[in-house]
């Protein structure tokens, strides 16, 4: 049998071990409040990391999102713009407040957002706009800044894919009103199940804190609407130690990801990832493009044959789907959306995979069969 490279994997030590294992002496496996001191160390580290005043974490990425819509205010009848191209979470917890998102296509070299679509969908309802830092690239932040400022608009920078990822030179993670993060292990980072706000609006910070656990503002003192949406200690010590290691695991990705990016670039039944000279990528996804949709599926079929896990994010837009069609409003048809949605597909560049010219070479030799 074949053994699999997975197209990411959590990479985890003994300093993971240690830290799971001292709280689990310590018989504090969680506080009511959300703030026990792992959290703490967690938000405190993953604070100084971005270079933000204040870090709150949540026990997902999705708690994240719909938190910061909350303390937004973002509400009924609310149109919010973000990508089809991007994950359910996205969408979903806007309709969770009652919202209705605003559809728009993307840029076809980036796959984010594409600010001159945000522009078109402004309307009197629109509150807030929603961009997403796809497969580690960073968005257009200075546009989508002054598209907002001009509105007044709230903007919620979607980072779940981007942990580490620079828009001229700052991380992302600092540019927006807030910006949420997932550490679901299939991330840069991981604490199994988390997630994590990064602000540098105190208003903001405050009331996500208190949404995390109930609206509780001090014991029993409930004073909004909240969730239980708790980091465990346990996941909050994984989270500490590995966001110290955090820049070896990048370190690795990179490393990877321009090898590949070498060893593919003249293959014409390919596009290679084109990367702005302004931003760093995080690589959480190895994204290639074929020339068809035929030709990405038999050469993902035979990459996976061979032991080389393969995805196809994201084949199903939220704008085709019924359930999220019949509750947005999709702007235009998105012909740039459907295209990476038919052609694109990842590969692995984690920090686990050590033979990277091997996976390389099995893309050109798929290519070569079709």
């Amino acid at each position: 049998m074949v053994k699999m490279i997975p197209i990411n994997q959590p990479v985890l030590g003994d300093e993971e071990r240690k830290a799971v294992l001292k709280v689990l002496e310590s018989g504090l496996l969680s506080d009511k409040s959300g703030e026990g001191a792992f959290v703490k160390m967690f938000e405190e580290e993953f604070r100084k990391y971005i270079g933000v005043k204040y870090a709150v974490a949540l026990n997902s990425g999705t708690a994240a999102l719909h938190a910061s819509l909350m303390a937004l205010g973002i509400g009924r009848g609310d149109e919010v713009i973000l990508p089809s191209f991007t994950f359910c979470a996205t969408a979903e917890t806007v309709l969770l407040v009652g919202g209705k998102p605003v559809m728009v296509d993307i840029d076809p070299k980036t796959f984010c957002i594409d600010p001159n679509e945000i522009r078109k969908s402004i309307t009197p309802k629109t509150k807030a706009i929603i961009p997403v830092h796809l497969f580690g690239m960073p968005v257009n932040v200075d546009e989508i800044s002054e598209i907002a400022e001009r509105h007044c608009l709230h903007v919620i920078g979607d980072a779940a894919q981007a942990h580490g990822a620079q828009y001229k030179s700052k991380k992302v993670g600092c540019f927006f009103d807030v910006e949420c993060f997932s550490f679901y292990p299939t991330k840069n980072i991981t604490t199994g199940e988390g997630g994590m706000v990064t602000t540098n609006n105190e208003e903001i910070f405050e009331k996500i804190r208190m949404i995390r656990s109930h609206g509780e503002e001090k014991p029993y003192r409930h004073v909004m609407i909240g969730h239980n949406y708790r980091l465990p200690e346990v996941s909050a010590a994984i989270g500490w130690v590995q966001t110290r290691k955090i820049d070896e695991f990048l370190k690795k990705r990179r490393h990877n990801a321009e090898r590949l990016i070498e060893i593919l670039e003249n293959q014409e039944k390919i596009e290679v990832p084109e990367v702005p000279e302004n931003v760093t990528h995080s690589w959480h996804l190895f994204t290639l493009k074929a020339k068809r949709k035929s030709e990405r599926n038999k050469l993902t079929e035979l990459l996976n044959k061979r032991g080389i896990g393969t995805g196809k994010y994201y084949e199903n837009p939220l704008h085709t789907l019924k359930f999220y069609a019949e509750r947005s409003k999709i702007i235009s048809s998105l012909n740039n959306t459907v295209e990476a949605a038919e052609r694109v597909f990842q590969v692995p560049v984690h920090p686990l995979v050590d033979d990277i010219d091997l996976i390389g070479k099995e893309i050109i030799s798929g290519l070569k069969s079709m």
